[in-house]
């Protein structure tokens, strides 16, 4: 069981421990100010619930990227303010930030992994300079990155030595696209 599983169980067992607890108030025998305030502990305690389920509701809920008949991908903004795209590397589905910031398509050690490259066999030769400091690079070249039904070979990246939580999108990647545009918090790729 991952983090997030556990996280979930326990989110739902609060959940569900503050609908018991509401029927359980509104049928005990409580004088009416205890009543009261039980009713708003489990108020407060449910608003906190939600709002920690929100992100993963949202996440689950708000649509995806998806692909235009003219074959542009259209990307909606996410709750975290990022724009989020799946691209299959490798043959396996890889969730990456875009980040017009970053000048390479960069993959954390754990995606790296996942995409069939081993990050321990590496030579980190290069450097990126980032929010967080300096860290290391291996270049690598990825067999097969796809996207909106178009499928490169031979595509460059970078794996980053250090630690980061998920994959970047730089503009070696994006720059394969004739139009970049965000409008109405989409981000809409065109080639």
């Amino acid at each position: 069981m991952t983090g997030d599983s556990i996280a979930s169980i326990l989110y739902l067992v609060l959940l569900g421990c503050f609908i018991a607890g509401y029927f359980f108030v509104g049928r005990a025998n409580l004088g009416k100010s205890m009543q009261q305030a039980a009713i708003w502990a489990l108020i407060f305690f449910g608003a906190i619930a939600a709002f920690a389920l929100w992100g993963d509701v949202g996440d689950r809920v708000m649509t995806r990227q998806s692909v235009a008949i003219d074959g542009s991908i259209e990307v909606p903004r996410r709750f975290d303010g990022h724009y989020h795209m799946t691209l299959g590397v490798n043959g396996t589905p890889i969730e990456f930030i875009v980040d017009t910031g970053a000048t390479d398509m960069v993959l954390s050690r754990r995606d790296a992994t996942r995409a069939g490259i081993d990050p321990d066999g590496l030579a980190y030769l290069g450097q990126a300079q980032t929010a967080n400091g300096t860290v290391p690079l291996a270049r690598v070249v990825l067999d097969e990155v796809s996207l909106g039904g178009v499928t490169e070979r031979n595509v460059r990246a970078s794996v980053n030595g250090g630690d980061m939580d998920g994959s970047l999108l730089g503009m070696s990647y994006l720059g394969r696209f004739g139009r970049i545009e965000i409008e109405n918090d989409t981000l809409t790729l065109t080639r």
